[in-house]
C-alpha cells in the first residue's frame, strides 16, 4: 500500500512540475506580449472556453463543444463523434502531462474553435481553468 501511494506522490509531482514550468513559461511570454500582464485567470480561461465562435468548419461551437463541462468523463468530438478521455488529470493521468502534447491540442483546439492560435495568456487563462475545476 505504502508503494501505492509513494507512486502517487511522485507522479502528483511530476505532473505539478510538468504544468507549472509550462505555465511559467507561457508568463514570460504573456508578459513580452502584453506589458500590462499579471497572472492568468481562471474567470477569463471559463469565458475562453464556454464562449462559442464560428469555428473552422462553419458551426458555432466552443471548446466545451466537444470537451464537455465535466472534466472527469469522456466525452466526444462535436463533428466525428470521435471519444475524448477526460480532461481531468486526477482521473486521466496522462492529461497534461507532456508540454508538447499540451502545445498540440490548444494549438489544434484554438484554431478549430477561434480560426487562430491562441495567445500565451489565453493559453494559460484556459489551462488555470481546466485545472481549477480539477480540486
Amino acid at each position: 500500500m505504502k508503494t501505492v501511494i509513494g507512486l502517487m506522490l511522485f507522479v502528483n509531482l511530476l505532473f505539478s512540475a510538468v504544468i507549472d514550468d509550462y505555465l511559467n513559461t507561457l508568463k514570460v511570454q504573456a508578459q513580452t506580449q502584453n506589458p500590462n500582464f499579471k497572472d492568468f485567470s481562471v474567470k477569463r480561461g471559463n469565458e475562453i472556453f464556454n464562449s462559442k465562435h464560428l469555428g473552422k468548419r462553419g458551426e458555432v461551437i466552443s471548446c466545451a463543444s466537444c470537451h464537455g463541462e465535466d472534466f472527469t468523463k469522456t466525452s466526444k468530438h462535436y463533428f466525428t463523434g470521435k471519444l475524448i478521455q477526460p480532461l481531468s488529470p486526477k482521473v486521466n493521468p496522462e492529461r497534461l502531462s507532456d508540454i508538447k502534447s499540451i502545445e498540440k491540442w490548444l494549438r489544434r483546439n484554438f484554431n478549430d474553435v477561434y480560426k487562430r492560435e491562441g495567445t500565451a495568456q489565453e493559453k494559460g487563462d484556459v489551462l488555470y481553468y481546466i485545472l481549477s475545476k480539477d480540486k
